[in-house]
């Protein structure tokens, strides 16, 4: 049997079929047989020798659009922000992209799948904990921040951030998601971290105004 010599090649084919038809069609109306179809010449079975299932490539796809406009590594370097200037900003920068923001909200319905779930976590604790956790430092190290809790900010920044905004887990109307956005600013606030300004609050007010009723 021939074998592929540019393995990495094809993963990137499958990814863009699948990232743009989640975006045209949404993920539950996108089959593996649709990605394969936008492939030219792939078959199915090349499709699952690279992912397991349609949740595989799906997680794929949002990490992907992450690492590739990766908030935090575009303010690391800023000399003239804060530590807590560039928290902001980052999350600013993150939420400023629309397609991945819809990728996103697709990706937190697949979360009842155990496997997904588990995924996202060790993401959480492996890729974006270390990243808050730099800042934080940094921003505890310039004074703009002053919290006594930088390791347990950065542990649980990720989980309330994700998990606890899943319908699918935590199920919760229009407005309730909003109080949940609310208590997170007062719990910052008072352990030391300011994360809200007027910017983050015009993106949260735009998320939720997106959000479905029910």
């Amino acid at each position: 049997m021939a074998r592929n010599k540019y393995p990495e090649v094809t993963v990137e084919r499958i990814l863009d079929a699948a990232q743009r038809l989640f975006l045209e069609k949404g993920y539950e109306n996108t089959t593996i047989q649709d990605i394969v179809n936008e492939l030219g010449g792939l078959t199915k079975g090349a499709v699952y020798h690279h992912f397991r299932s349609k949740e595989e490539i799906m997680e794929a796809v949002n990490d992907r659009m992450f690492f590739s406009n990766n908030p935090f590594e575009a303010v690391q370097e800023r000399s003239d922000l804060t530590g807590l200037e560039k928290l902001r900003q980052a999350v600013v920068i993150h939420n400023a992209d629309e397609e991945q923001g819809e990728i996103t909200r697709q990706a937190a319905a697949l979360m009842k799948n155990p496997q997904m779930l588990a995924g996202m976590l060790v993401s959480n604790r492996e890729i974006l904990t270390p990243y808050y956790r730099k800042l934080i430092d940094e921003g505890i190290a310039d004074g703009s921040i002053t919290t006594r809790y930088p390791r347990e900010i950065s542990e649980l920044l990720p989980i309330l951030t994700s998990l606890w905004f899943i319908p699918g887990i935590y199920p919760a109307t229009r407005e309730e998601q909003r109080r949940k956005f609310s208590f997170i600013f007062d719990m910052l606030d008072a352990m030391g971290l300011t994360l809200r300004d007027e910017r983050i609050e015009k993106i949260a007010g735009r998320f939720f105004d997106s959000w479905p009723e029910e």
